[in-house]
């Protein structure tokens, strides 16, 4: 569903200096402007399904979504998120490789196909921040296998949180030194299907970080982390180890 009282000029995205466009001068950005349109989804849409053509790119701006893969025998597996500045979609790939679900509400700004395939073999800095955004890419699915395989419960909710914290804090350019503020889009069942844990177990976990000081909270979204260092260490990664984006 297109939404078209949604209009950001680039130079006013919240994602401009983390997304494709990052590296894009003023003549760059108006080209993008050109074949450019928002989309927003509702919690619980699907995006794109696996096997479907895809005729856009783009880059979530705000919300998260998830990327699962439906198993032989049904099942759903969840392999990522995509938090804000991610990219959806893969140029020279017609069709997609994964289900895209909106976790929460979304809002996606998506360039048609082809025209941005034209414009990347044509534009070496977007071509180039592609590049880089796989590689970053190609860590974080390393770092969620970690996070799904051997880790304690303890460490997945860890780790959880310091992903979408040490994100936040980079796209709004925050420092990591004193308490981080985040906003947990996700809900108590949706870490718990996404880890592979129960309910109950996330809900304990969550109150035992809370207990030794590692986090705050304020309702059940507000976190605060007094030392991003000491998450990392709850973690099981050292503090410059993992997805730091």
């Amino acid at each position: 569903m297109h939404d078209h009282s949604v209009h950001v000029q680039c130079g006013d995205c919240p994602i401009r200096h983390r997304a494709v466009c990052a590296r894009c001068e003023t003549d760059e950005l108006s080209q993008l402007e050109q074949i450019k349109y928002y989309r927003s989804f509702q919690a619980g849409q699907t995006v794109i399904w696996s096997g479907d053509r895809m005729e856009f790119v783009g880059s979530v701006v705000s919300g998260i979504a998830s990327l699962t893969q439906t198993m032989e025998d049904g099942r759903r597996q969840m392999v990522g998120l995509l938090l804000p500045s991610d990219f959806v979609g893969r140029p020279g790939r017609p069709i997609a490789a994964f289900d895209v679900t909106a976790s929460t509400d979304l809002v996606m700004c998506c360039f048609r196909k082809k025209p941005f395939e034209e414009m990347m073999s044509a534009t070496p800095h977007i071509a180039q921040r592609l590049l880089e955004m796989t590689l970053d890419e190609l860590d974080a699915a390393r770092e969620w296998m970690l996070l799904l395989g051997r880790k304690t419960a303890r460490e997945k909710i860890a780790s959880l949180i310091s992903i979408i914290a040490r994100r936040d804090a980079a796209l709004h350019a925050r420092k990591r030194s004193g308490p981080l503020a985040v906003n947990l889009p996700l809900t108590r069942e949706e870490m718990a299907d996404y880890l592979g844990l129960t309910l109950e177990t996330v809900s304990r976990q969550i109150s035992a970080l809370k207990r030794d000081g590692v986090i705050t909270l304020e309702g059940n979204r507000n976190v605060s982390i007094p030392d991003l260092d000491r998450l990392l260490e709850e973690a099981g990664d050292d503090s410059d180890g993992g997805m730091l984006v």
